[in-house]
């Protein structure tokens, strides 16, 4: 006896059916991308990723860390990586799963922060315990390879002490240098971008962001709390082998738009966004991106992609 006759939608059987539909979301969403890119892309060593889903981003980023992390220890022993606050811990977790925390030499990390707030390390607000509780915990880094920030000093000594520290392992090349400016040149510095536009703990037009001398600062005013931080300066940010910006949600897009666009106008002067200052001397930085965030940049595309079909 013949069984029932597949199911066939526009006379295609359901499974092609949805390979097509899948197929063609998954090339709409990389033409997107192009596009976007090549507004952008050509102007600044960039590239700009955007995914549709906290799952999607988290597993490409987890990919993203891994390969850096094997052509640093391939290239020079080591992987240093400094991270940042904010939702970005949460985006690391695909790392503490298969296949990355079996097959990542652990033992070559070397874990470092952008900028940290000056509180206890068990305290709430702190980076660290964020990091440590989210991440650290779940993956084999000898503790002896994690600097964090001293919490019993004044916010002014511990920007000196971990500035020391700094010093002292690029002089013994656990951490590169730099070539152009002998700033230490991390493999990997990840950081998380506010709703105005800040990274680390360099806020718009304050004065951190005119150092050029020092690696490390700290600050007693920051506009959001708590108010004394310690922080990575511009030089160092943009010494990094490797950057990666991650941004969320839809109050991020326009602090996105100013960051990237090169046509980017507005209340505030873009030039002096902290975002739009990360830009690597000799590396390379990607933007990961969620569809709230770069929702600014996609009407942008549409309206340049209208204006040029006017002509």
């Amino acid at each position: 006896m013949l069984g029932a006759a597949p199911f066939k939608i526009f006379g295609f059987s359901t499974g092609v059916f949805w390979w097509i539909v899948l197929s063609t979301k998954f090339w709409a969403k990389k033409t997107m991308e192009r596009e976007i890119s090549a507004l952008y892309e050509p102007k600044r060593n960039n590239e700009i990723r955007i995914f549709e889903s906290s799952d999607e981003m988290s597993t490409d980023l987890a990919e993203y860390i891994s390969q850096v992390s094997e052509i640093s220890v391939k290239e020079r022993g080591y992987f240093a990586i400094a991270l940042s606050g904010g939702p970005l811990v949460s985006f690391l977790g695909k790392l503490c799963e298969a296949p990355y925390n079996k097959t990542l030499d652990w033992s070559k990390w070397y874990i470092f922060w952008s900028d940290e707030r000056a509180v206890a390390k068990n305290h709430a607000e702190s980076n660290y315990k964020l990091t440590k509780e989210g991440f650290l915990s779940k993956v084999p880094i000898l503790n002896g390879h994690v600097y964090s920030i001293n919490d019993n000093a004044t916010v002014e000594d511990a920007a000196t002490d971990y500035e020391f520290a700094i010093r002292q392992l690029v002089k013994v090349r656990t951490i590169g240098v730099s070539e152009s400016n002998d700033c230490p040149k991390f493999d990997l510095i990840l950081l998380n971008m506010g709703f105005d536009g800040h990274v680390a703990s360099l806020f718009p037009n304050h004065p951190a962001l005119e150092l050029k001398d020092d690696w490390v600062t700290y600050i007693t005013d920051s506009p959001q709390p708590p108010p004394e931080r310690i922080t990575f300066t511009l030089p160092v940010i943009n010494s990094a082998s490797n950057i990666a910006i991650v941004a969320t949600g839809d109050n991020k897009s326009e602090a996105v738009r100013l960051a990237i666009s090169d046509n980017a106008d507005g209340p505030d002067n873009p030039s002096s966004l902290p975002a739009r200052m990360v830009q690597p001397t000799d590396g390379k930085l990607v933007w990961f991106l969620d569809k709230a965030a770069a929702s600014s940049l996609e009407t942008e595309n549409d309206d340049a992609f209208e204006q040029h079909h006017e002509y």
